[in-house]
C-alpha cells in the first residue's frame, strides 16, 4: 500500500528513575488519509485588499452579504467559531485541532501566482506555518493557475468579467515559482509525500499548455519542476492533475490526446477533482449530485492507467458571488451531514477495493464558505460534517 504516514517521535527524558515522554504534536496514523482543500481568501493580504476585498477581512466581506433566494435558503452562512482569519496562527491552531481530531489529517492549500508573484500566500506562511500545532497536520499545494475575472470574486466591486489576472505564466515566472515552492514548502517536514515524492496538484492543464505553447512545453516545464525536486533530495514528484470532466481530451494543439497520453506525457501520478462533479455539473438535489459524481469517478477510473483519487463535496451554493443565481443553481435538497457521510462511505469503498493505490480521499472543502462547501462548524449543523468523517473514516 502506498499510503504515507509520518511520525514525529518526541524526545525521551529520564527523571528520578522514570522514563517520561515529552508531549509533542504528532501526525496520527490512519489507514486512509483525508485531505481537505483550503481556499485561503479570508486574510488581509495587501493585494487582496487593493484588488478585491477592501474591508480588511478578505472574502468574509462577500460571505456576510449572502442573501436567501427562497424560503429556507441558508444565507448568509454563519460560522460557529466566528469570522476567523486564515492568516492568524491562533485561528489556524483551532482549525488544525478540530480537523485532526476528526480524521482530516491533510490540508491542501489553493496556491496562486499572478503577475510574477504569489497571491493569498499569507494563510500558509503566516497562519499555518506559524501554528504551534502545525506538526499534527500534513499539507500540500494545489496550484490554482486559472484566470480571475473581477466579478467572480467580488460582484459588488466589479460589474463585468474583465480580467484581474490571467492564469498563464512565463517561463521566468514558472522558474521563480518552482524555486519558491521547493524551498518554502516541499522542504517542510510535514509536507505530504507519497513514496518520498512531494504531492503537487495542478488545477488547469489548459492554462499550463497555453503558457508554454503546446503540451510539449508544459511537459518540459513540469520535468524541470521534477528535476529540481530531485535535486532537493526527494525521489521525484507526485504530480496530481485536477480532472474536470469525464474525459480529459481537450484540443491541445495538433489533434486530440487521450487522458492517458496526457498523463504519460506530463509524468502525472494521479488524478482527482476539485469538487465532486466538476465545473460543468450542478443539480438541486445532493443525492443526484453524489450519484453523478460516483458515475463520473467510475468513468475516470475505467479510462486511467494511473490512480484516480475520490473527491467528496460538502455541497454547492455560490449565490453570495452571483446575485443572479437562484434555486436551480445550487444544491439545496438532501444537503445534510448524513448524505455527505454516504459519499464518504462510497469513497472509502472505492479505495478499499483498490489497495494498491494511494489511500487518500479528497474533500471539498475545509472552508469554501462562499461556495457552501465546508467542513468547518456552522450554526446550522455544528460539527455534523466533521463528525461524519470521524465516524466513517477513522479506524
Amino acid at each position: 500500500m502506498n499510503t504515507i504516514t509520518v511520525f514525529f517521535f518526541s524526545g525521551i527524558i529520564v527523571f528520578s528513575g522514570c522514563t517520561l515522554r515529552k508531549k509533542e504534536n504528532v501526525i496520527k496514523s490512519q489507514s486512509i488519509d483525508v485531505a481537505a482543500y483550503i481556499w485561503p481568501s479570508c486574510q488581509n493580504e495587501e493585494r487582496s485588499r487593493e484588488k478585491l476585498w477592501g474591508d480588511g477581512i478578505g472574502e468574509w466581506e462577500i460571505i456576510k452579504k449572502g442573501t436567501p433566494r427562497f424560503e429556507g435558503h441558508y444565507q448568509p452562512r454563519q460560522p460557529l467559531w466566528g469570522y476567523l482569519m486564515d492568516d492568524d496562527p491562533a485561528a489556524m491552531e483551532i482549525k488544525i485541532d478540530a480537523a485532526t481530531s476528526h480524521g482530516v489529517n491533510v490540508f491542501i492549500f489553493d496556491y496562486y501566482w499572478y503577475d510574477g508573484a504569489p497571491f493569498l500566500e499569507d494563510a500558509l506562511n503566516e497562519g499555518f506555518l506559524n501554528a504551534k500545532n502545525k506538526d499534527k497536520m500534513h499539507f500540500y499545494l494545489m496550484w490554482a493557475n486559472h484566470d480571475v475575472p473581477g466579478n467572480m470574486w467580488n460582484p459588488y466591486r466589479y460589474k463585468t468579467d474583465s480580467l484581474l489576472w490571467e492564469g498563464n505564466v512565463t517561463k521566468p515566472d514558472f522558474d521563480k515559482l518552482v524555486e519558491r515552492i521547493i524551498t518554502n514548502y516541499f522542504s517542510q517536514p510535514n509536507y505530504y509525500k507519497i513514496d518520498n515524492k512531494p504531492v503537487f496538484s495542478l488545477y488547469s492543464l489548459e492554462e499550463l499548455v497555453q503558457s508554454f505553447g503546446a503540451i510539449e512545453g508544459a511537459r518540459d516545464a513540469l520535468k524541470y519542476l521534477e528535476s529540481e525536486t530531485i535535486k532537493a533530495g526527494f525521489d521525484g514528484l507526485h504530480l496530481q492533475l485536477i480532472g474536470k470532466y469525464a474525459h480529459l481530451d481537450p484540443n491541445l494543439g495538433e489533434g486530440f490526446l487521450t487522458v492517458n497520453e496526457i498523463a504519460s506525457t506530463l509524468g502525472a501520478s494521479s488524478v482527482t477533482m476539485y469538487n465532486m462533479a466538476g465545473d460543468n455539473y450542478r443539480k438541486e438535489d445532493y443525492i443526484d449530485y453524489l450519484a453523478n459524481a460516483i458515475s463520473l469517478r467510475n468513468a475516470w477510473d475505467s479510462k486511467l492507467s494511473i490512480p484516480f483519487l475520490p473527491c467528496v463535496s460538502v455541497g454547492w451554493d455560490n449565490t453570495p458571488r452571483y446575485p443572479e443565481m437562484g434555486k436551480e443553481s445550487i444544491i439545496h435538497r438532501h444537503n445534510t451531514p448524513e448524505s455527505f457521510g454516504a459519499g464518504l462511505i462510497k469513497a472509502k469503498q472505492f479505495l478499499t477495493e483498490r489497495p494498491e493505490q494511494p489511500q487518500l480521499i479528497i474533500i471539498n472543502a475545509w472552508n469554501e464558505w462562499v461556495e457552501g462547501s465546508y467542513l468547518e462548524p456552522d450554526l446550522r449543523w455544528g460539527y455534523g460534517y466533521l463528525d461524519q468523517v470521524k465516524e466513517i473514516i477513522v479506524d
